[in-house]
């Protein structure tokens, strides 16, 4: 049995501050030279988000997988990454009656926060656990017909580097990716994780 192609992944980099990024920006140069992934920085290629529709759906064509790599900014994503929904997402190409564009291409997020783990539990500071903040992301999933998997997840990120967990942090995104676009993670298991963090750590 022949083995599957592998899955084209699909990053979508978004920071507005890229010089200040501690997480973000090293995990996006760590998987722009891997073969099967496409990075793009969108505040570099839209700085005024004069979003190119025709050019972004595409690249959503073109891959199997899509990424948000992003901070997260006020329980949800910086505001370009909405921009890119609201006008990339449009009626009867990835939803609607005709809007099967996206049908089975995989999505999930992949972000910082920059309080603890801890801080995201019914009983914390944030009172919901990061999942459930990012509901929106998963019913736009949804609604385009797509594969959704829970976030990819680094808390503490304001410690991070100097708590050396960034480097690991890193390896592991490398990791997830490579299994993805191997066809090796079990998405339905991934599915109901919390993180892919913990997808990867029980199935790999």
């Amino acid at each position: 049995m022949e083995s599957p192609e592998p899955r084209r992944i699909l990053v979508l980099f978004a920071h507005p501050a890229p010089q200040h990024s501690e997480i973000s920006l090293p995990l996006a140069r760590a998987v722009m030279d891997l073969p099967f992934v496409t990075l793009v920085d969108l505040y570099a290629e839209y700085p005024t988000l004069d979003i190119d529709i025709a050019v972004e759906q595409q690249r959503l064509r073109e891959h199997d997988v899509i990424v948000f790599l992003h901070p997260l900014y006020w329980y949800s994503t910086p505001a370009i990454l909405k921009e890119w929904q609201d006008l990339v997402l449009e009626y009867n190409f990835a939803y609607g009656h005709k809007g099967l564009a996206l049908k089975d291409k995989i999505f999930f997020s992949a972000t910082s926060a920059g309080g603890q783990q801890g801080a995201y539990q019914p009983n914390g500071y944030n009172r919901y656990p990061l999942r459930e903040l990012m509901r929106p992301l998963e019913m736009t999933a949804n609604l385009c017909h797509m594969h959704y998997l829970p976030p990819f997840a680094l808390f503490g990120a304001r410690t991070a580097v100097e708590d050396q967990r960034l480097e690991p942090h890193k390896q592991q995104f490398l990791q997830l990716l490579r299994a993805i676009s191997e066809h090796r993670l079990d998405l339905a298991s991934a599915a109901g994780a919390d993180t892919l963090n913990d997808a990867l750590e029980a199935q790999l």
